[in-house]
């Protein structure tokens, strides 16, 4: 069995680290650079770089930011935001990130995740899927359909329907992220985690909804994810990563050191 991992997640707006409810991203949240070093330091397993409006912006990544980044933490670093074309793809793996995660362009150019495998390898080739609930009537499962440009543009996609289609492209994990959950510390969306962990076999990391221990438990055990990301509960410092993993540790949870 794999160990489950801890990631804490940057996002990034006009050079501040930003949080809010339901990707309204109105909050300052801190100095990106520091808390980066601050969850190296704490033993986070890996960090997440977004770029929250790039793609929503039509401009490229803040690579200056990426680069400082980069250069300051020695654990995996994750990076996204504004990512268009197979040249995004390698340049911000040139410029120190170890994975890049794309969302919209796997929408608009879909074989982007099989040119950037096929190049780079699928280990560092990560799939955001931005997914908000579809209602549904008494007795019928749960759907979510897929959103893109930073969660404020519908697709119609069927968000379960679109993840197969992108680990058959050659995606090697994918990050799930509910925009129902997304900033109000209620707790992940466990049955879209579930769902989707039962249908690919990649690593599936959950977003959106960390508010406290328990949750985090729940996600890696009841929602079979392999990874929880969190952000306000690091970067607000209600938790750090040393207490998360001990907790887990102490409910049988397999983590790293």
């Amino acid at each position: 069995m794999l160990a489950k991992r801890i990631i804490p997640c940057l996002d990034v707006k006009n050079g501040r680290n930003v949080r809010g409810v339901r990707f309204s991203a109105d909050r300052d949240a801190g100095d990106p650079v520091e808390l980066a070093e601050r969850y190296d330091a704490e033993g986070a397993d890996e960090l997440v770089f977004y770029d929250i409006t790039a793609s929503a912006d039509g401009r490229a990544i803040v690579m200056d930011l990426v680069r400082q980044v980069s250069e300051r933490v020695f654990i995996p670093l994750m990076v996204g935001g504004g990512i268009r074309t197979f040249a995004d793809v390698r340049h911000i793996l040139k410029t120190g990130a170890d994975k890049v995660s794309i969302n919209s362009a796997h929408v608009y150019s879909p074989e982007i995740i099989n040119q950037s495998a096929e190049s780079f390898g699928s280990q560092c080739i990560v799939a955001a899927i931005d997914a908000l609930r579809r209602p549904t009537a008494p007795g019928e499962p749960p759907s979510w359909e897929l959103y893109i440009n930073g969660g404020r543009k519908a697709t119609g996609i069927d968000a379960l329907e679109w993840v197969e289609a992108l680990v058959d492209r050659g995606a090697g994990e994918l990050v799930l992220n509910s925009i129902d959950a997304d900033g109000t510390r209620a707790g992940y969306d466990l049955e879209l985690n579930q769902a989707v962990a039962r249908i690919v076999d990649v690593p599936i990391v959950a977003s959106g909804g960390a508010g406290n221990l328990d949750h985090i438990h729940e996600v890696l055990t009841e929602g079979e994810a392999s990874a929880a990301l969190a952000a306000s509960i690091f970067h607000y410092q209600h938790y750090s990563i040393p207490e998360v993993k001990s907790f887990l540790r102490q409910r049988g949870v397999m983590v790293r050191q």
